[in-house]
């Protein structure tokens, strides 16, 4: 059977510092009172593996599709180098307060430690609050000594980097980097498939039973490269055409702004092609066939706040923008 771009139902996850906004601003199905802090838009961490909800292949888990179509789905390259396991994390984030300060360890940590990867990442703003911050690596020269010093007097914030944020910044967040998101932010974060995270401060806040959040102050300071200061991405992205956000070792991300429709070939791209629509709507028609009967399994509508995988085997395709344009997100591993 022919593969198709699918969806996949979101995974809602509550947090303490999470809000209503993934409900208000990104069209999630969030309760009255819930604080989401997540939706996991892409996963295939054990326990959390995405079910497709589009479609002839509808109920069938990321895994579980990995296994069948191999590198029809994920590409050749992808499928060489991860076997089975899908190797990138995609979710939208809301920050209705800050969240804690921590680092994510790097692949050859993470091995030593875990036999897994490690968790590098990069954030794209989709909406700020006015003075709204993000926080990414260290603003001098800092030891773990220092860095150790400063958690112990509450004061770790007057060494990071600071970052004011508005709609459309984007940030580079490599493996080891000290980083937090401040309050009133949402964005999306792109990441290597880890769930690993090391919190060097939490403000002293308590959890739902009245307990302190736990700290990883061992892993997380051997964790630390303290050489890096983040920097915000400088983007001038040109309508209807692909513009380059990041390019790294762990997955390449563009931005795509649509004002009209544009067919997209990719090529022998030797990768599946993510894309996470951040405003606006768009319509991804791929190759009718005669397997596909349905026109739902050709023609995929995607909305602010949704995700679709497009699999390695479909190379052309359209985009159609609706009437307000969209804008989308483009991610792959090269």
């Amino acid at each position: 059977m022919m593969l198709y771009p699918l969806k996949f139902k979101p995974i809602l996850k509550n947090r303490i510092w999470g809000g209503d906004k993934l409900g208000t601003l990104m069209n999630k199905s969030v309760k009255d009172g819930e604080s989401i802090g997540e939706s996991w838009e892409l996963s295939g961490l054990e326990g959390n593996e995405s079910v497709v909800e589009n479609g002839y292949l509808a109920g069938n888990n990321i895994n579980e599709l990995i296994e069948v179509y191999l590198d029809e789905l994920v590409g050749q390259k992808v499928y060489d180098t991860f076997g089975q396991t899908f190797p990138l994390l995609f979710k939208f984030i809301d920050a209705d307060d800050k969240l804690s300060v921590q680092v994510h360890p790097d692949d050859d940590m993470a091995q030593e430690l875990y036999g897994t990867n490690g968790k590098t990442e990069m954030w794209y703003v989709i909406d700020a609050e006015e003075g709204a911050e993000l926080y990414i690596g260290f603003n001098g020269e800092v030891d773990a000594k220092q860095c150790e010093e400063h958690i112990k007097n509450g004061t770790l914030a007057d060494i990071l980097t600071v970052h004011k944020v508005k709609k459309g910044d984007a940030f580079f967040i490599p493996a080891g980097t000290v980083h937090a998101i401040g309050k009133g932010i949402i964005l999306a974060e792109i990441q290597q498939s880890s769930d690993i995270t090391y919190r060097l401060f939490d403000y002293d806040r308590k959890d739902k039973d009245g307990n302190k959040r736990e700290l990883h102050l061992e892993n997380a300071l051997n964790a630390l490269h303290y050489e890096y200061k983040g920097e915000a991405i400088k983007l001038q992205p040109k309508e209807n055409n692909s513009t380059e956000i990041v390019k790294s070792d762990a997955f390449k991300t563009n931005v795509l702004k649509l004002t009209k429709p544009t067919e997209y070939e990719l090529g022998m791209r030797e990768s599946f092609t993510v894309f996470m629509c951040v405003e606006g709507s768009a319509t991804i028609e791929s190759e009718a066939s005669a397997d596909l009967q349905d026109e739902h399994d050709t023609k995929v509508e995607i909305s602010k706040g949704e995700t679709v995988l497009i699999p390695s085997s479909l190379y052309n395709f359209s985009l159609t923008p609706g009437k307000e344009g969209a804008t989308l997100l483009e991610i792959w591993i090269e």
